[in-house]
């Protein structure tokens, strides 16, 4: 698979990295391997992992086998956008 990004998701990725130490590998790392997937916006899935007593959360588009990163962010909102499973939390 390979992911492709934006320019903005370029420049949130830095911000990012800035304010909470979120590295393109830790990016990278979370939309290959991610602990869950999401529904997002439009035809936009959103790949998502813990991190720092947060989320990291990248809404992506599936193009054939690659992925590509619309945008990244981070939120201390885990309740909100967790999705529990039955018998996991």
């Amino acid at each position: 698979m390979k992911v492709i990004w934006t320019k903005h998701s370029i420049e949130r990725q830095k911000q990012w990295e800035i304010k909470i130490g979120v590295k393109k590998e830790d990016v990278e790392n979370v939309l290959i391997f991610p602990e869950q997937i999401v529904s997002g916006d439009l035809d936009a899935m959103v790949a998502q992992s813990k991190f720092n007593d947060g989320l990291i959360r990248i809404p992506f588009v599936q193009q054939n086998e690659d992925r590509k990163i619309l945008t990244v962010y981070w939120t201390s909102k885990i309740e909100k956008y967790w999705k529990e499973t039955e018998g996991h939390k």
